[in-house]
This record gives structure tokens, sequence and C-alpha cells, in this order.
């Protein structure tokens, strides 16, 4: 299994194949369209994530010492940048995720070209990730 540093070094040269940003931004649309739909039972008040423009569920489960994230939101840019947050933190241990730094979002220019409001709900998403990595790490040790 690819460590996070491994899946952010992918996303980096994914996008680094396009210059233009417009061709990155159809790079996370096609992404987003590719992740399979959120179970309408976790679309619930409690897996909304506070502080988005647009609406995301994020819903977590732990499984085996692992943590798998799962996802969707009604805007498309959204669900490609949420749809890259589940590629790289999904399938690793609480520590895994907790230690880890997100470079990938600077390297690929995503927080230069996204709206402050974007930027905030980007951060949002990774608070949130972080803080189910930490509830689990509490509840299972």
């Amino acid at each position: 299994m690819s460590t996070i540093n491994e899946k952010q070094d992918d996303i980096i040269e994914e996008f680094g194949g396009f210059d233009d940003w417009l061709d990155r931004y159809q790079l996370l649309i096609d992404l987003g369209s590719e992740q399979p739909p959120l179970d309408e039972k976790y679309k619930t008040d409690n897996n909304l994530i506070e502080g988005c423009q647009s609406r995301v569920w994020l819903q977590a489960d732990y499984e085996d010492g692992k943590v798998f994230f799962r996802a969707e939101s009604d805007a498309l840019i959204v669900k490609g940048i949420v749809a890259l947050l589940i590629q790289v933190y999904s399938g690793h241990t609480p520590d895994e995720i907790l230690g880890s730094d997100l470079y990938f979002v600077e390297a690929i220019g995503l927080k230069e070209h996204l709206s402050p409001t974007r930027s905030n709900g980007l951060l949002a998403m990774i608070k949130q990730m972080r803080l189910y990595a930490l509830a689990f790490k509490a509840k299972h040790g």
C-alpha cells in the first residue's frame, strides 16, 4: 500500500501534466464525477462539514486499525477536492493521518487558485478528517 506521501506525489505528478488551470479544474471535476455516490443514510447534519460554502458530507469508518473516508458534495469542484483528500488519507492509520503534512495542496496550486471561501472549505475538510483520526485514535488506542 502506498504511503500518504507517495499518494501525494502521484497527485502532484497527475496535475503536473497540465499547465493550464482550466485543465486542472477539469481534472478536479472528472475526479469528482468518478466518486461513488454517498449512501443517503450518511447524508446527515452530523456528517455535514462546517465552514464549507457548498454542502459536503463526510463519513469516516474505522476498520482493522485504519480510517476509511467517503464523501459527497453538491458542488463538482468541491467533490473533486474531497476525492483527492480521500485518495490521500483513506486506508491509513490515525497516526499516519495525524503525522502527515499535506503538501500536495500547495504543490498543485490549489491554495492559490481557489476562492477564499473554497480555501476555507478545503481547510475545514482537512480539519474534519484529522478530527476523525484523532477520535479513532483516542477510542481504539
